[in-house]
């Protein structure tokens, strides 16, 4: 039995303690044995309460002196059989009973890995280190909400020379599971969000950083499932009235122009939108935009609205937007295209602060339920003093648990 005793040192965040584990307590509820909901606390609580890294070691002694405390965290994580799909959809829920999330988008973390073993581990060139280097990539789902970016789901890329029989058993990799690229993997976290009971949010991301960002689109269109998408300037479209109808016949009697071309000879300018951005200074800023059909793919009568935002008189237009959102303000567009920005700043908070790159196992699934961990933790931290009713409480928000100056006595 696991318990959290306290000393005098440690009366400050007992509170913390009990908040912990009755958050374990709502996360885990789907597993059958207690002492394993206690560990997920004893997990969480470690990765709260350290600073730096977060090594088992460092996490069983912010909580314990024993010494298998951290033989049992580790088993925990990479061999205890419990699966993580039911903790990620509680997560989600709980975030969406506190907030009012407006969207989703997706980050893409790059974990450095000195040896070979790790799964999913490969050569990879990172535009920001300017260099090639071995490392795990990680495709998580954040909700996009009043306190930033809060993780929910992921996906282990899986690189075609992990479908090798011998590597897939090393690293315990499900049968199921198979290398594809990374747009499959965003819709399949599309569909993992469908499922669940709560209205689909729309999907905010820039597609020029996948390659064949055509099959993305055109998945989420199949899908039927509303986005607001960066597109490549390339991006055939047809011009409103240029799909008769009498049905998707018409189509090859319309000339398709690419997404820029469209915005600079038929795009409509307008010099007055108010731009809400917090990442963008206030005031006003210049907007082209206008409706446009897509020429190939499901429903070719559709409107889909084609935009994108002009820095500076004479300027040519940033990143071309294209949303199913037709209903939606530019301003609110705007705001739900400024979402991607926000990633970078979020997959650094939950790296420095709650061990995203610290884990230490090889596995698929201890990989898996790491990340579950630490993004438990990371809504945990932001989430914790907001009401279900999506108001902020009393209390000021969750401050980071310290590590105690004397262990607390944690029997295995």
């Amino acid at each position: 039995m696991i318990n959290f005793a306290c000393d005098d040192d440690r009366l400050s965040i007992l509170g913390e303690q009990h908040r912990v584990a009755g958050f374990a307590d709502q996360l885990f509820t789907h597993l059958p044995r207690a002492d394993q909901r206690r560990w997920a606390a004893a997990y969480l609580l470690g990765l709260l309460a350290v600073s730096g890294r977060k090594s088992m070691r460092s996490l069983a002694a912010a909580i314990t002196d024993s010494p298998t405390a951290s033989q049992s965290l580790h088993r925990f994580v990479n061999a205890s059989p419990w699966e993580w799909e039911p903790v990620r959809g509680q997560l989600r829920r709980w975030v969406e009973e506190r907030t009012r999330p407006k969207a989703w988008t997706i980050g893409v973390a790059v974990v450095p890995k000195r040896g070979d073993q790790s799964c999913g581990v490969h050569r990879r060139f990172v535009p920001a280190l300017g260099r090639t280097i071995n490392c795990q990539v990680g495709i998580g789902q954040f909700l996009a909400t009043s306190r930033g970016p809060i993780p929910v789901d992921w996906r282990l890329h899986l690189p075609g020379e992990w479908s090798e029989e011998k590597l897939r058993r090393r690293t315990r990799i499900p049968e199921a599971v198979h290398p594809v690229p990374a747009w499959a993997q965003v819709l399949d976290l599309a569909d993992t969000m469908a499922a669940d009971a709560s209205p689909p949010l729309p999907l905010v991301v820039d597609l020029r950083e996948y390659t064949e960002p055509d099959r993305l689109l055109l998945g989420l269109r199949q899908r039927a499932r509303d986005f607001v998408v960066a597109v490549p300037d390339s991006l055939a479209v047809q011009l409103p009235g240029a799909v008769r109808p009498s049905g998707p016949a018409a189509d090859s009697s319309a000339s398709p122009i690419s997404a820029r071309r469209f915005l600079e000879t038929e795009g409509e300018l307008l010099r007055s939108v108010l731009g809400t951005s917090h990442l963008r200074p206030s005031g006003l800023t210049r907007v082209v935009t206008g409706l446009v059909r897509l020429p190939r793919g499901p429903q070719p009568q559709r409107f889909y609205r084609l935009f994108a935002e002009v820095p500076r008189e004479g300027d040519q237009p940033t990143a071309l937007w294209l949303t199913t959102l037709v209903h939606l303000s530019l301003e609110e567009l705007l705001e739900l295209a400024s979402l991607p920005a926000t990633i970078p700043r979020a997959l650094r908070r939950l790296e420095g602060s709650f061990g995203l790159q610290d884990f230490e196992g090889r596995s698929y699934p201890g990989w898996h339920r790491h990340v579950t961990l630490v993004s438990a933790a990371c809504g945990f931290q932001e989430l914790s003093e907001v009401d279900p009713a999506g108001l902020p409480g009393t209390v000021p928000p969750a401050r980071l648990i310290r590590a105690p100056r004397r262990p607390a006595q944690l029997p295995a």
